[in-house]
């Protein structure tokens, strides 16, 4: 019979982390199940949206991995910013509709002392484009009828602000930041510190945490690529967790450790740590009071299926007792 599909191959169980350089245009969701189809995935999630005008780095994590997506999302972040100066938008970014245009009378001293000023730990309003849910809806479902709801400022740090490039009325800058920083938000307010206001013309991820957009493959190119190579391509599942201190547990207290028992240990508190034993990587734990506490631990079937090399960094000598 002509025109009939390939049979659907069943998807497979995969643990590891995907580093996707997502592109301009497309959404973490489809950027997520486009990676997924291709390496026939049965399980997998991503570590934070990545709006769809930005494009950069998107960890993604298959199987195993999920369980351990939080200390990505908790992670900072690094970012490649372009601000267009001198004009304000509706959702403070390009996709928006120019709301105000003002002259930019700004110099290299001017901009540099504005981006000093915004070093450290500051407070933003969540912009109306964000995911955060008022009386239970996101924020941007509030957005596209044209309502706008009041904010609570949070919290944020950045760590550093560099200046790339400043030429005209557009600016370049390395954005070093924790989690929850928006990054549109802080384009409006410095160009708001420089009287001229600005918008988020482009943005690019290019790190989290220890992950770097250097070791990311794009779409494309996984396409390109046969199955096996494709796999080959998933990190480590607890190089998520690669900053963590480790425990190491003999074959026993490992046993024991994935059945959800807590083990005597000799080294001090510590709110997360990474276990391993034999097997390889077991889950994540604390220590308390001179005892590891299992907090998120692996089946057996994700273990067995683990065939990725393994990270070591973070070591801790293991004294169980």
């Amino acid at each position: 019979m002509t025109g009939a599909r390939p049979p659907r191959l069943p998807r497979r169980a995969l643990h590891g982390v995907l580093l996707l350089d997502k592109p301009v245009g497309m959404s973490s969701h489809d950027a997520l199940q486009a990676a997924r189809r291709l390496l026939n995935a049965d399980k997998a999630g991503h570590t934070g949206t990545l709006d769809p005008l930005a494009s950069g780095l998107l960890p993604l994590c298959m199987g195993a991995a999920t369980k351990f997506a939080q200390a990505c999302l908790d992670a900072d972040k690094r970012y490649r910013a372009t601000l267009r100066l001198g004009e304000r938008t509706t959702g403070g970014d390009a996709e928006g509709a120019v709301i105000e245009r003002r002259p930019v009378r700004v110099d290299g001293l001017q901009l540099q002392q504005a981006l000093r000023a915004f070093v450290g730990a500051i407070d933003q309003v969540p912009p109306m484009q964000s995911a955060l849910k008022k009386d239970g809806r996101p924020l941007y479902a509030y957005a596209r009828e044209g309502v706008v709801v009041e904010r609570q400022p949070r919290r944020v740090t950045i760590h550093a602000l560099e200046l790339i490039r400043f030429g005209g009325d557009e600016v370049e800058i390395d954005v070093s930041c924790s989690k929850g920083t928006y990054i549109r938000t802080l384009a409006e307010d410095i160009g708001e510190r420089l009287g001229c206001g600005a918008h988020l013309r482009a943005l690019r991820r290019t790190g989290a945490g220890q992950l770097q957009v250097a070791d990311a493959v794009s779409l494309d190119d996984l396409q390109r690529l046969d199955a096996t190579s494709r796999e080959a391509l998933l990190r480590p599942v607890d190089e998520l967790l690669a900053t963590w201190p480790q425990i190491e547990l003999a074959d026993a207290d490992a046993s024991r450790f994935l059945q959800g028992l807590s083990r005597r240990v000799t080294q001090p508190d510590l709110e997360a740590v990474r276990v391993r034993g034999p097997q390889g990587f077991l889950g994540t734990g604390r220590l308390v009071a001179g005892e590891l506490h299992p907090v998120r631990v692996l089946s057996a079937a994700e273990i067995q299926g683990l065939t990725a090399p393994t990270t070591t960094t973070g070591h801790l000598a293991a004294n169980t007792a």
